[in-house]
């Protein structure tokens, strides 16, 4: 990055942090992450990971108790993935968080995993759908990256 470049990134929010703490733990765990993707009209995860045995992973950022009260969609996400996680920072009370989900706390720099998320298996058709969807995603953030003036024609 040049130093204008650094002059222009866009200041990450605090749910950013944490999700770019989490991606790096998952990409320890052999995991390639792509954050804001959504798998349906109305939904948008946070972070979904593709594991090196093809599993999916949802995970979800939560920087405040205020921002996981406001969150009235988050189990819409569990027919998107293999396993849900939360992501959440040292601060957080993870007592408020459903005990039957995973768990990361972690900051910008990295994350741990606390507690596994219980694997509920996608079928074969939902799996192909998420993991074309993960590769597409991934796909167009690498070209506008490259080419931040194109004029994309995808929805």
């Amino acid at each position: 990055m040049t130093q204008t470049d650094l002059m222009t990134a866009p200041t990450l929010q605090p749910g950013q942090l944490i999700a770019r703490g989490v991606t790096r733990q998952l990409a320890a765990l052999g995991f390639a992450s792509v954050e804001e993707l959504v798998p349906t009209r109305g939904l948008r995860v946070d972070v979904m990971a593709l594991g090196p045995k093809g599993e999916i992973w949802i995970v979800e950022c939560k920087s405040s108790r205020a921002d996981f009260m406001s969150d009235s969609k988050w189990e819409g996400y569990l027919e998107w993935a293999d396993r849900f996680f939360w992501a959440v920072d040292a601060d957080f009370d993870v007592d408020l968080l459903p005990e039957d989900t995973g768990l990361f706390v972690g900051d910008s720099y990295g994350a741990e995993l606390v507690r596994m998320g219980p694997e509920t298996r996608l079928a074969a058709a939902r799996r192909k759908k998420m993991t074309h969807l993960f590769a597409t995603h991934a796909a167009r953030r690498l070209h506008m990256l490259r080419d931040p003036h194109a004029m994309p024609q995808w929805g």
